[in-house]
């Protein structure tokens, strides 16, 4: 197998970064002319995260084809560059279900089915799968959880068991862990917290090669030495991931202490002299000259917890700096909104956004809002959730169906805007398709066929159609299906009121985002400037 495998492992505690870690190390890699495959293996025990809260788990990515999965896939694809399968995403939880399955079929013919070979040689195989599909020069593997957990020790075993298959020379391990500041006077990092992860892992059966040390703070030469003499490993082996203002300049930092020629140094591998990181660092240039700002409202039911939105939050950015502003988000709590509190809310916001959700809860504040931003001509966006309420406010205020709702909050409406139509959630990629050259959707992505990602259930009653239209809201895209379910809806006579069944910001990266998002930002840029 000529595919070289990187293993992020992280140590002490959780949250360090050790999904922005790959995802640049993987740009990286990217930048120098390599073909780099990514995997996430999660220990967790339920299947994927589509039926975990959003305050358990934060969003939940959506692959191109019909995976359900961790945010930390959303980074693999923005700052990583790379396209993400659901193959690439592996929890103990389906491991486990798989195996089980099998065994209540017969199909391990009455033997004993064990951890060891049958847990571990289930995460090999699905492993060495997507290597074989994608043939990637390196593979980088993050392991979710912190080393020692209970649950990632059949992960660990199986990574233990790859290194054997390929060899030492083809695997390199990677501990990210941090250094402690206890504050005072002194102001020393404390490194034993990453000594004693770099043990535990040894003691599970591998020897991290390469230290990634996040800190507050810049790392003295000393420090590292100190790590170097204790994890016996080189000094140029050990790289300070000293916490950035952007996530997007980690891969230029990581670049500029020679990560790159430390991993081709491993690896043996000849470094090809005209690959650089230039493109990226001109990218990252032009965003630290940013200074415009405008100001969008981000309307949700999770605000307690911003990952629930993580890559709406980044879409917004990356739009914003493809505008030449940067994005401050002013994240509103849906619930309290009203009608009489709704202007000295929305008065200092450029734009309002309604990302996707489910259920009844804080509706009413939702409504309040998409109504604002009607009336007022501030420029909306409502992504799923925030396009079917939009079309349920336009229908009560508008058309005068006062009890119009949704199915998913009242089954008992008599004029039903969204409905729960076929049993199925549309999930993954679809086409959608824009009907009219003249709308706001083609002036958005310029083409009558596109390729969006979707998790929805319910769907709009084609029945009201022309009802809308008389009023000038009009259903700009349907699906490429019987059904001819409705993809985007837009309000004529309005700066900006778009709505999308799908969810653009799984389609947004570095230098290429959104339409739908590209549109928000350039129309909130012309409102400030009212």
């Amino acid at each position: 197998m000529k595919t070289k495998f990187i293993c992020v492992f992280g140590g002490v505690y959780s949250s360090l970064g050790k999904g922005v870690t790959a995802s640049s190390i993987a740009r990286i890699l990217k930048e120098l002319k390599q073909k780099v495959s990514m995997i996430k293996l999660e220990p967790y025990l339920n299947v994927n995260p589509g039926l975990m809260s959003p305050y358990q788990h934060g969003e939940v990515y959506v692959t191109y084809d019909k995976g359900e999965t961790d945010l930390d896939l959303g980074s693999y694809e923005r700052i990583g560059g790379i396209t993400i399968s659901k193959d690439n995403y592996i929890t103990s939880g389906s491991v486990y279900q798989e195996i089980i399955t099998k065994e209540r079929a017969g199909e391990y013919h009455g033997k004993t089915v064990q951890v060891v070979p049958h847990v571990t040689g289930k995460f090999k195989e699905r492993i060495y799968n997507v290597v074989k599909k994608e043939t990637p020069d390196f593979c980088i593997i993050e392991i979710g959880g912190t080393v020692g957990d209970m649950e990632s020790l059949a992960i660990t075993e199986a990574l233990c068991e790859i290194k054997k298959d390929v060899g030492r020379e083809h695997f390199l391990p990677i501990l990210c862990s941090p250094l402690i500041s206890l504050g005072g006077t002194t102001g020393e990092l404390k490194t034993k917290p990453t000594q004693h992860a770099y043990k535990d892992l040894c003691n599970l059966g591998i020897q991290a090669e390469m230290l990634v040390l996040r800190s507050e703070e810049s790392i003295t030469d000393d420090v590292i030495e100190k790590m170097a003499l204790h994890c016996h490993i080189p000094s140029d082996y050990v790289f300070e991931n000293k916490t950035l203002s952007n996530v997007y300049f980690v891969p230029g930092e990581l670049y500029r202490q020679n990560i790159h020629k430390a991993i081709f140094k491993y690896f043996g591998i000849i470094l090809n002299k005209n690959a650089n990181l230039n493109n990226w660092n001109d990218y990252i240039n032009k965003i630290k000259k940013i200074k415009n700002i405008v100001t969008i409202a981000l309307v949700g039911k999770y605000m307690e917890l911003h990952d629930a939105y993580a890559s709406v939050i980044e879409a917004l950015k990356l739009a914003g700096w493809e505008n030449n502003v940067n994005v401050k988000i002013k994240w509103i709590q849906s619930d309290p909104i009203s009608a009489k509190n709704a202007k000295k809310i929305f008065n200092d916001v450029n734009g309002i956004i309604v990302p996707g959700g489910f259920g009844g809860r804080g509706t009413d504040g939702i409504l309040e809002s998409i109504r604002f931003a009607r009336e007022n001509k501030v420029p909306y966006l409502g992504i799923c959730y925030g396009m079917q309420l939009a079309t349920i406010e336009f229908a009560r205020n508008v058309l005068g169906y006062k009890d119009a709702n949704t199915t998913e909050i009242n089954p008992k409406t008599k004029h039903i805007m969204f409905d729960y139509i076929d049993g199925r959630m549309r999930l993954g990629e679809e086409k959608c398709i824009i009907n009219d050259t003249k709308t706001l959707a083609y002036k958005l992505y310029k083409n009558n066929v596109i390729l969006q990602r979707h998790r929805h259930r319910w769907e709009f009653n084609n029945k009201y159609l022309l009802d809308f239209k008389k009023h000038d809201f009009i259903i700009s895209a349907h699906s490429n299906d019987s059904n001819k379910t409705a993809e985007m809806a837009e309000l004529k006579n309005h700066p900006f009121f778009f709505g999308c069944q799908f969810h653009p910001e799984f389609s947004s990266h570095p230098r290429k985002s959104d339409g739908a998002f590209l549109g928000l930002i350039s129309a909130a840029i012309k409102n400030k400037g009212k």
